[in-house]
């Protein structure tokens, strides 16, 4: 998953601070988790106060984000082949490596249990860093959901995104990238049948 730093209103914002709020987050993540990644731990590491930081970031939760999703350069999302299943093994790849990075790994488990609180901290994310990747892969699945009508079209390339995100969200938080090359094969192969099954009956 990919996104970009967001910026809030206020006044103008010291580059150098935040270049060191964001690394000062993503080394205590790394080494204390999202537990210990708190805000007055991470602007103590900064060297800046508390109040710079929520002046900057409204929440916990946001300069996590940040720390973990909010990359000035995103990985660029893979350029489509024509070949269904090599496409869906570097989606797969992409998904597994951005999720599987030692700062993202430490902070999903302490970041899902905030949405597990609060819907409407995923609802932004998704908007942040979803909905757009998501409608690249529904271009690139397009003509493999040709047969179908539109509305299957679009209930099958989101089952496949869905599936997608699940299943590398979870192997990163529990594998990591261990037998990623394996995990990947198989993981793009399951997408591809999928997203190649035959269209429901009308009696379904």
């Amino acid at each position: 998953m990919t996104g970009r730093q967001q910026s809030t209103p206020g006044r103008p914002r010291d580059p150098e601070k935040d270049i060191a709020v964001m690394a000062a987050a993503r080394e205590l993540l790394m080494e204390t988790g999202y537990q210990g990644a708190t805000v007055v731990a991470i602007a103590r590491r900064a060297g800046v106060g508390t109040p710079t930081i929520y002046r900057r970031w409204p929440s916990k939760e946001s300069l996590i984000e940040d720390a973990a999703f909010g990359h000035a350069q995103p990985a660029p999302l893979p350029t489509p082949t024509g070949d269904l299943r090599t496409d869906l093994r570097s989606w797969v790849t992409l998904f597994l490596q951005s999720l599987a990075h030692p700062v993202t790994r430490a902070a999903l488990p302490g970041l899902l249990a905030a949405y597990h609180r609060d819907e409407e901290l995923y609802e932004r994310l998704v908007a942040r860093t979803e909905l757009d990747v998501r409608a690249a892969m529904t271009g690139m699945l397009s003509p493999a959901l040709s047969a179908l009508t539109v509305t299957q079209a679009i209930t099958r390339a989101d089952a496949v995104f869905d599936f997608l995100v699940a299943s590398t969200a979870t192997r990163a938080m529990t594998r990591g990238l261990a037998d990623a090359e394996d995990y990947c094969d198989r993981t793009a192969a399951s997408l591809a049948v999928l997203a190649q099954a035959p269209a429901p009956s009308a009696a379904e």
